[in-house]
């Protein structure tokens, strides 16, 4: 079988952002650090825009329209812009938590426990 005959369908697309998306999720579960949470929920969301782009393809095919061409990649660019000011906040958030605790490990962040 050569590789010239091979081609990648929606399935394929699917389990690799489902795999990264369960990674993250494991990431965001278990890890101890806040910046490795935060990696993990971006993992996450990698994982969501893979398979916008990939429903967008395969799904929307069909369709002359642009308005039907672009909508998985606009709402991949969404995502990312969300994602990027989701970042911002959060390390000015990690930043601050460290200058006040002197750590960023989740468990001793209990501050707003009763």
């Amino acid at each position: 079988m050569s590789l010239a005959n091979f081609s990648v369908g929606l399935s394929t697309y699917l389990l690799v952002g489902a795999m990264l998306f369960c990674i993250g999720l494991y990431g965001v579960f278990a890890k101890r650090n806040i910046i490795a949470v935060l990696m993990s929920i971006e993992l996450m969301l990698n994982a969501v825009n893979i398979n916008f782009v990939a429903f967008n393809r395969f799904v929307w095919n069909e369709k002359i329209d642009i308005h039907y061409v672009l909508t998985g990649h606009v709402a991949a660019l969404f995502v990312i812009v969300v994602a990027a000011a989701e970042v911002a906040v959060g390390l000015a958030l990690i930043i601050t938590i460290y200058r006040n605790r002197q750590s960023t490990n989740v468990d001793e962040l209990t501050w707003l426990k009763w």
